[in-house]
């Protein structure tokens, strides 16, 4: 792992880094906010953030201002770049909705793709082992549980995997997440090139559908923020009522907040960090 800088910020230390992947094939980049606790002996709570399309693992860093409640929770942050990059793939770069910048925290099982976007191998299986072994030397009562949380599609990312994965992230949270996929366009579109035409397959990766499939709660509470003046809330690209349905179906305790007059960007995201923080702080504690 390679240190691209490190600054200290609420008492703890921001840092980005870069890392050689297996699973990715290349060079990946992720940032990680450690809070002054990870000095003083406690154990860390670790919170991923997923980031939305464009995006990259400066973007939450730089635009939430979630390390001063990290800070107050004595909460590791980490948020991993939104795809693989430089991978020479014809086209990669024509779509700003498809490809680069556009994982969407997947693992894609048709060429070109499956070489190189396999982003839910790489999280789970590859960054937060890579994370607990490389920090553990600057965390002196080490780390104790995950959870996740993101948005519009790190949003999708966060409900997704922490439905796929309920032994790994033990709370999970939402800015107006996608939450129906094979419902809109942008997850049409990026189910159709990562993972074939069979319909079939998108359902496990669909929040709604996963959701549609339990008889039993995930978490205590999963929360959601979605803003009513969200351009793309009006465009059908999130479809929060799909997933609160599907909750109710599954017996899943959702707190769904919707704020008049806010819309999709991290002005939203910032002004209700400090409950998403705590939510979690809650229940990974």
């Amino acid at each position: 792992m390679r240190t691209i800088s490190q600054t200290k910020c609420f008492g703890g230390v921001q840092g980005f880094y870069q890392h050689d992947s297996a699973v990715i094939g290349s060079p990946m980049k992720f940032s990680a906010y450690r809070p002054p606790q990870a000095a003083q002996g406690a154990t860390l709570p670790i919170l991923f953030f997923l980031a939305g399309l464009t995006c990259t693992e400066e973007t939450f860093m730089t635009k939430a201002g979630a390390q001063r409640y990290a800070a107050e929770h004595g909460i590791m942050l980490v948020a991993p770049d939104t795809s693989p990059r430089n991978t020479g793939i014809a086209g990669v770069a024509d779509k700003w909705d498809f490809g680069d910048g556009a994982g969407f925290y997947l693992d894609a099982t048709q060429a070109p793709w499956d070489q190189r976007f396999r982003m839910e191998s790489y999280l789970v299986g590859e960054l937060l082992p890579l994370i607990k072994a490389e920090f553990a030397a600057h965390v002196g009562g080490g780390f104790g549980n995950v959870g996740i949380f993101g948005h519009s599609m790190g949003g999708h990312g966060a409900l997704t995997l922490a439905l796929r994965h309920p032994e790994t992230f033990r709370s999970v949270s939402a800015f107006a997440p996608i939450t129906a996929p094979m419902q809109c366009g942008w997850g049409q579109k990026a189910f159709e090139n990562y993972l074939g035409s069979d319909q079939e397959t998108w359902r496990d990766h669909d929040a709604s559908q996963l959701m549609g499939r339990r008889s039993s709660p995930l978490t205590p509470e999963i929360l959601i923020d979605q803003g009513l003046a969200d351009q793309f809330l009006r465009q059908q690209q999130l479809m929060p009522e799909h997933f609160e349905a599907a909750c109710a179906k599954a017996g899943q305790p959702l707190t769904l907040r919707r704020h008049e007059g806010y819309d999709h960007g991290y002005y939203f995201i910032s002004t209700f960090m400090q409950d998403h923080v705590a939510f979690h702080a809650k229940q990974l504690k």
